[in-house]
């Protein structure tokens, strides 16, 4: 699933190149695209694009009072469509602009299909989904980030990619994070000391700073396994802080990447989710 960094800024590039472009139409194409019914889409017709901005994963394309909250999941692309076809592929909704821009079309690969589109007329914060975000991973402090640590003693891991705590992470900063701030990814959260949340409030400006920096290089969203990492995805490569072998527990449908030496005092992680791991 996209991260924080991959959707800030493709929201970025979609606001320079459609910004103050007048919607035409905005066209379902699939029967679960639209996740609200109290707003009408034709609402935001021939009113100018104020651009977009993020929240946690999730886009929000602003049409004066109009906005469409957008959340591409794990194989959503929201990208410049200029075949305009009746059934494209994977095709979820689409947006229309009048003049010579190209519309913008939402796709989903795979078989889920649970990307989606939100319509509100008033502040979406507000309300579901982004209701119950946690702070911005680029924007939450030290103080926010120190209370959310102890509000559910939970895996290191596991919080940095809980949305409620904090929003806009995903498995690969997480794993990021952790190297990067010499922590244990299954440390308990409630249990870090002073030195250690303040190495977590540092990890998270920084990796989010650098990802982003690297995002914004590209001409398109990238994929998170696409970006430049020390741990994340590279079991059995060398660390290239300390030169010990990275390691990986794995689970069905992901693993967490780590060092043992930068992140566990040497100690090696049993590599099953039954174990009793490293607190």
């Amino acid at each position: 699933m996209p991260e924080l960094p991959e959707v800030q800024a493709h929201a970025e590039r979609l606001t320079e190149s459609h910004a103050g472009a007048m919607l035409q139409r905005f066209e379902p194409i699939t029967f679960t695209a639209l996740k609200t019914a109290e707003v009408n889409p034709r609402d935001a017709v021939d009113l100018p694009f104020d651009g977009f901005s993020r929240r946690g994963k999730f886009l929000i394309a602003t049409f004066g009072p109009v906005r469409f909250v957008i959340h591409l999941m794990q194989g959503g692309r929201l990208k410049p469509d200029e075949k305009l076809s009746a059934k494209p592929r994977n095709g979820i909704a689409r947006w229309r602009f009048k003049g010579d821009l190209p519309a913008l079309l939402l796709t989903e690969a795979g078989k889920e299909h649970k990307a989606g589109v939100w319509v509100f007329n008033e502040d979406p914060n507000e309300l579901e989904p982004l209701s119950k975000l946690g702070p911005d991973a680029d924007r939450i402090t030290r103080g926010e980030l120190s209370t959310a640590l102890v509000e559910r003693n939970q895996r290191v891991h596991g919080f940095l990619r809980d949305q409620r705590h904090i929003a806009g992470l995903g498995r690969m900063l997480a794993n990021e994070i952790c190297h990067r701030g010499k922590l244990s990814p299954f440390a308990m959260s409630a249990k870090l000391n002073e030195v250690q949340v303040d190495a977590l409030a540092r990890a998270i400006a920084d990796c989010v700073a650098d990802a982003l920096a690297f995002e914004r290089s590209l001409s398109e969203m990238s994929k998170s396994a696409e970006r430049p990492g020390n741990v994340h995805r590279r079991k059995g490569a060398e660390c290239p802080v300390c030169g010990d072998t990275i390691r990986a527990v794995e689970y069905n449908a992901y693993e967490v990447d780590y060092c043992a030496t930068c992140q566990t005092a040497g100690k090696v992680l049993a590599d099953n989710t039954t174990s009793k791991f490293l607190k």
